[in-house]
C-alpha cells in the first residue's frame, strides 16, 4: 500500500487490495454512518435546532453554507437543483482527505484512479446537462461567435474540455500528495509541537482543496447550462 503501515494490513486478505479503494470505501463507509446519525436525530427529535455544539448543527451549517454557495454561483434554482451531486463530491473529497491526516490511513485522494473518477463524473454530467437544457444548440459551445472561425474554435473547444478532468485529478492529486509529504517528514523531524501546527495546515488543505475541486465543477456545469453562446 504504496510502502506505508495502515490499519488495513491488519485484516488478512487485504493487503492485495489497492489502497485507494480501501480508503475510498472507509470514506463512503463514514459518511453512510454520519448521514444515519444524522437521520436518526431528524426522525427522533424536533426540527428546533439544537442547543450548543452538536453533529446535527455541524452538519446542517455545513450543507446551508455550501447551499448558499451554490446559490450565489448558480442562482437560486440551479443551486438546489445540482446541490446532491455538487455537495456530495465535496463531502466525499473532503472526508477522504481527512483520512490522511489520521496516522494509520492514507488518503484515497492521493491515488489519481480516484481524482480521475470524480473528474470523469463531472465531465460526462455537465455535458449531459448541456445537452438536456439546451439541445443540439449545445454544441454551439464550441463554434465560438464567428461561423468563420468555428473549425479552429471547434479543436481548441474540444481539447479544453478535454484537459479538464485531466486538471481537475492532477491538481487535487499534487496538493494532497505534497500536503502528506510535508506533515509527514515534520513528525518524522520534529516529534511534539511542530507537527500541531502543520496538521492545522492540512486540515485547511484538506478543505481548501476539496473546495476548489467543488467549485470548478460548478462552474463548468454552469457554463454548459447556459443559454448564451
Amino acid at each position: 500500500m504504496s510502502g506505508h503501515w495502515t490499519w488495513y494490513s491488519l485484516v488478512p486478505g487485504l493487503e492485495h487490495v489497492p489502497f485507494q479503494v480501501l480508503c475510498a470505501g472507509t470514506s463512503v463507509a463514514v459518511i453512510l454512518v454520519l448521514s444515519l446519525a444524522v437521520r436518526r436525530r431528524y426522525a427522533t427529535e424536533s426540527v428546533v435546532p439544537d442547543g450548543g455544539v452538536t453533529m446535527r448543527g455541524v452538519v446542517e451549517l455545513g450543507l446551508e453554507k455550501l447551499l448558499g454557495l451554490f446559490q450565489s454561483v448558480m442562482g437560486e434554482k440551479d443551486g438546489r437543483t445540482f446541490f446532491p451531486l455538487l455537495g456530495a463530491l465535496f463531502v466525499y473529497i473532503f472526508i477522504n482527505n481527512l483520512l490522511g491526516l489520521i496516522p494509520g490511513f492514507l488518503p484515497a485522494t492521493e491515488n489519481l484512479n480516484t481524482n480521475a473518477a470524480c473528474a470523469i463524473t463531472v465531465f460526462v454530467f455537465y455535458n449531459a446537462v448541456g445537452f438536456k437544457r439546451n439541445g443540439v444548440s449545445y454544441l454551439k459551445h464550441f463554434t465560438g461567435p464567428i461561423m468563420w472561425l468555428a473549425p479552429l474554435m471547434i479543436v481548441l473547444e474540444v481539447i479544453g474540455h478535454c484537459v479538464r478532468p485531466v486538471s481537475l485529478s492532477i491538481r487535487l492529486f499534487g496538493n494532497m500528495t505534497g500536503d502528506h509529504m510535508v506533515l509527514e517528514n515534520f513528525i518524522h523531524l520534529t516529534k511534539l509541537f511542530v507537527p500541531v501546527i502543520f496538521y492545522g495546515l492540512g486540515l485547511f488543505v484538506c478543505f481548501i482543496q476539496a473546495l476548489v475541486f467543488t467549485l470548478l465543477s460548478m462552474i463548468y456545469i454552469s457554463m454548459a447550462t447556459s443559454h448564451d453562446h
